[in-house]
This record gives C-alpha cells, structure tokens and sequence, in this order.
C-alpha cells in the first residue's frame, strides 16, 4: 500500500527494521492467551482493510495508521513468538506478466544505518520517495503498449485504458528503443505540497482509488507520474535522467541528486520535507547507479536501492496506564501512560488528553492503540484512538465533586495529589520563590510524614530534615534556609502562594489578612481588572473555612499579614 511498494512490499520480510519510532517499545505484559487474542483480532482486521483497499479501492483507515499497525503485527508476533511468514493481503488476481519483475526497497532507519550503506557503494543518486502507487509502462516501437499495476512484483492488473487518460504520460516516445521498460509512481499531483507542513492527505489511498475503478474517471487528470527505474537503461545516470526528460518524463530530472555522504542525503532530505514539491513524499530512497540487468530482478527488496524514510507525522503506540492527575484548584485531567515512541527529536512517554469528559468520550483503557502527533510547541497530542484492546479494563475515575478550589488543605484520604500540588505553587516562582524546592522535595516531606497540613514545613528544623532517607546534612541546611527565606516574604506573596485569584499588583494595598477578610465586593472591584466574578470569588476565598487552619498556623508562626488573626473553629471543613 505504499508508493514503491504498492501491493506491499513491506510484507515481504518479516523482521524487517523497525522505524525509530517504535525503538522503545516492549513486548506487552499479557498473558500469552491475551496475547494471541489481540494479535488475532488484530490480524483479522487487517485483513478486512486490505480486501477494502486491494478489491474495492477503497481506504478505511489513513495511509500512517495502517503502516504503524502493520509495524505493530510484526512486533507482537515476535512477541508470541509466530515464526512464520505473516499472510499476505488478498490481491486482485492480477494476470498480466511484468517484463521486469517489482522489486521492493529495504528501509533504513537512521543516518547510521544510511552512512553504512553508502560506505559499500559509490556513484550513488537520491530522490524523493514519492508517495503513490506503482506501475510499469510498456512501449513498443516508441509507443505505449501496456501500463501493468504493480500487483505482486511478477503479475499485475491491465491498466493500459487508464494510463492514457494521464496527461503526464506520453502515449509515443521518439528515438526509443524497440523494447522500452519503465517503472514509476502514479501519484497524484499537487500545487506547492509541503510535507513538513501538511502531511501525506491520504495521496496513496486517493491515487489506488482511482486507478482501482472499473471505468476511466475524470480524476485520472490529476494523476501524474514519477519514473524512478529505466531497467537495462544507460549505465550512466545522467544519461539516464537526460533522456527520460528528452520523452517527457521531467520529474526524475528534477529530483534526481547525487550524493556522497551521509550529510549530502540530510541536506537533500531536509530540503524536501520542508520545500513546495509537487507530489506528496515519506521519505528519500537511495540508488546506486549500477544495477543487474532486468532479467535478474526479483519480487523482494533490491540491494541497489533503499529507502529512508520520514518519520511519521502521526504515529501509533500502546497505552499502558491511564493516570488521573488532581491539580492545585481539583481540576481533574487524564495523562496516558504510553510506550515511548519518538517524533522528530523527542521522546514521548505521556500525554495528556485533558479532561475526564474527554477521556470518557475517547474510551481509552490500558492495551489502546493511540496515534499521537506533535502540535505547537512541540506537545504531543492524542489524535485518534487506532485499535481497541480485545480485552477492556475497568478504570475508574475519581469523583469529580469532591474535588474543587477549596478542597485538599490538608492531608486526608484522597488528597495527596491535590495537597502536593498546592504544596508545589506555594513554593514555586508566582508564591514563595523557594529556590531549588520541588515537587520531589514536596513528595518526600509528606510521604515521611513531616507535612501534613499546608504551613507544617514552617516548624520543621535541620535536625529533623536530617531524619529523612537519603538527606545529607548539606542538602538539609539547603532545605531549611530556603524554609526561613520563604518566612520573610511579604503578605502579598503569601496570598498568592495560599492561591488568592490575584495579581501582586492588586494586592498592593491589602496588608492583613483579616482586613482582606472584610472587604465586600464592590470595595475589590475598584482595582483594575476585577469584575463582579472576581470579586465574588474573592469575597469567599478570604471567608473559606477550608483556609482556617493554614492561617492560624501562619499567625503561631508570626507571619507578616497574619499575626491579628484569632482562632475560630480548629475543625472547620478541610
């Protein structure tokens, strides 16, 4: 299903490398009857998309998807440990013999691997890997004979009739050989196409579409074609490019660049990915100028040409948890635990998918193929679910209602999350700037027992820091000087690091905390920037139980702003 490799040539070798993006992956941990499970529903689904795809023309599923689902039945097989050749897809009974046999490209995947390949050869030549569908163009005496589709690299489907429909084509050749082979790429033509910028648009599925019809259609006219093999052609490729422009066959002129090094196959693959070209490309494929003559060719991938190919913008992985993340204000998001895959420069081992509402309507559990994709920035992102596991865990999330603004001051069941992150914004740049306190410092504290209620940290000493796992004398006095740092901050920073819905210049004027506590609202709505909403919830901020004992531990502990605040209810709701 892939350009070259119509028909898949990708099926011909079973371990064949694996793309740099699933590197990381390993074997699930499932039993071995789960495993065969999946793998089976896998396969039979497989089988499904390709009788749509080879008999009927039709793409159920994206050009990428499939490719990485495909990558991932190689990959559990190995896992369950089935040795045998993996089942071709159904293909059309093509009858139609090729005077030179298909071959297919083996991949590389990575500029070692390509630097390998070049060292053992010279006189070698790059070209886009177009992305379309292959055939062989047949003519006799200078005149288009036969148009075979690739089929299985031995036989093909006639497609003569819908060839000459291609304007790209030239139905006659002048000064050609009585007997002329050429192999290509059918794809479909585009205006300025950027692969960096838009993808592969699903060119390959549209292109084997139209050709896969049973009558000519009206969009064979945006069909063009790519002509990346002249078998037993001239030994020179300049010779070569020079005369298939002379018939009309430009492309391969154009994009035909030779290289040397590693660092020329970068510069021109680059270039590509991010320039406007005319078709869409996956990827580069290398080729060296000699080649056997036509007669020793074969259906399986050739040794004078390989592909390296581009990593895909959108690629599937496994998911192995699903994790519910409680933040400071007991908002609720969900962060899929992934095995790591890599886009462009990055690792991708988490990503988050949002809000519990979202991930009840994605219905993702454990064993989930997800595809993921970079947006800006570069933050991966959950596009689609790809494949559902056979076997679908429960997972159930917490109660969205417990959590809110005001819940989780303290250490109680169910609030670990919520507590260590308020902990984490107390210390962080926008409250009390504790230089090197982080969340693992947070975590430690709590999980030892030393901070159960927000300020608990005000009352801990050198001595008791010592006390915890792995706590040098240097790391504690670090600790503990960043603690009494924090003690001399103004009471407007303390506002905001307790989560005061304000800015540090709004809270310019307010110097305690019990003149805070008095303030209507319309008193709050004098500064610039509050409205009603704000003012509303500042009024409860500054009157919220849940706060009480937080304050009165900062009044114990003669903090600025607190010290006139008197205790009211010890076991006002936390």
């Amino acid at each position: 299903m892939k350009g070259h490799l119509f028909y898949g040539a990708v099926f011909f070798i079973l371990a064949m490398v694996i793309s740099v993006g699933a590197q990381a992956e390993t074997c699930p941990h499932w039993p071995a009857e789960r495993l065969r499970n999946e793998l089976n529903a896998l396969e039979e689904q497989l089988v499904r998309w390709d009788a749509a795809y080879y008999q009927r023309g039709k793409s159920l599923i994206s050009d990428e998807l499939y490719d990485s689902l495909r990558q991932k039945q190689r990959f559990w097989r190995v896992c369950a440990g089935r040795t045998g050749v993996i089942p071709l897809p159904q293909l059309p009974a093509g009858k139609v013999p090729h005077p030179v046999a298909h071959t297919g490209l083996r991949k590389l995947a990575d500029r070692r691997a390509v630097a390998q390949w070049l060292a053992e050869r010279r006189d070698v030549w790059l070209q886009p890997k177009v992305d379309g569908v292959a055939v062989t163009l047949v003519y006799r005496h200078g005149k288009l004979a036969q148009a075979i589709s690739r089929g299985n690299g031995r036989l093909g489907e006639d497609w003569l009739e819908k060839v000459r429909a291609i304007p790209g084509v030239p139905l006659t050749l002048a000064n050609a050989p009585d007997l002329l082979v050429l192999q290509g790429e059918l794809f479909l033509l585009m205006t300025g196409h950027r692969q960096q910028l838009h993808g592969g648009v699903n060119a390959r599925a549209s292109v084997a579409g139209t050709l896969m019809r049973n009558q000519p259609s009206e969009r064979l006219t945006q069909l063009g074609i790519f002509i990346w093999a002249w078998p037993d052609g001239p030994p020179a490729m300049s010779q070569r490019l020079a005369q298939l422009a002379a018939w009309g066959f430009t492309l391969a002129r154009d994009y035909t660049q030779p290289v040397s090094s590693v660092e020329d196959v970068i510069r021109w693959r680059d270039a590509w990915f991010a320039s406007p070209l005319p078709f869409v490309t996956d990827g580069v494929v290398l080729h060296q100028a000699s080649s056997p003559s036509g007669r020793y060719w074969r259906n399986k991938p050739a040794l004078w040409a390989v592909a390296w190919k581009y990593t895909p913008a959108e690629q599937v992985t496994r998911v192995e948890q699903v994790m519910f993340r409680i933040g400071r204000t007991g908002k609720i998001t969900v962060v899929l635990a992934l095995d790591p895959l890599r886009l462009d420069d990055k690792w991708i081992r988490r990503v988050n998918i949002g809000s519990l509402a979202r991930w009840r309507y994605w219905d993702i559990v454990p064993g989930d193929q997800v595809a993921v994709s970079l947006k800006g920035q570069g933050v991966p992102l959950v596009t689609r679910v790809a494949w559902r596991s056979v076997e679908r865990p429960v997972r159930t999330a917490p109660d969205a209602a417990r959590y809110h603004a005001f819940s989780c001051f303290t250490l109680q069941e169910g609030c670990r999350q919520q507590f260590i992150a308020r902990l984490v914004w107390l210390s962080g740049p926008q409250g009390l700037m504790m230089n090197g306190v982080s969340e693992a410092s947070w975590r430690m504290l709590v999980d030892h027992g030393q901070v159960k209620e927000l300020a608990d940290w005000l009352m801990l000493t050198p001595e008791s820091l010592r006390t915890l796992p792995g706590m040098g004398d240097k790391q504690a006095r670090r600790l503990y000087q960043q603690f009494m740092l924090a003690r001399r901050q103004p009471f407007s920073r303390w506002l905001l690091a307790l989560g005061a819905p304000l800015s540090s210049e709004q809270l310019a004027d307010v110097t305690g905390w019990q003149q805070a506590k008095r303030l209507p609202p319309h008193i709050w709505q004098r500064q610039a920037g509050i409205g009603d909403k704000r003012a509303a919830q500042l009024v409860e901020f500054f009157r919220q139980p849940a706060l009480l004992r937080v304050t009165n531990i900062l009044r114990q502990q003669h903090i600025a702003g607190f010290a006139g605040d008197a205790v009211s209810d010890p076991d006002a709701d936390n």
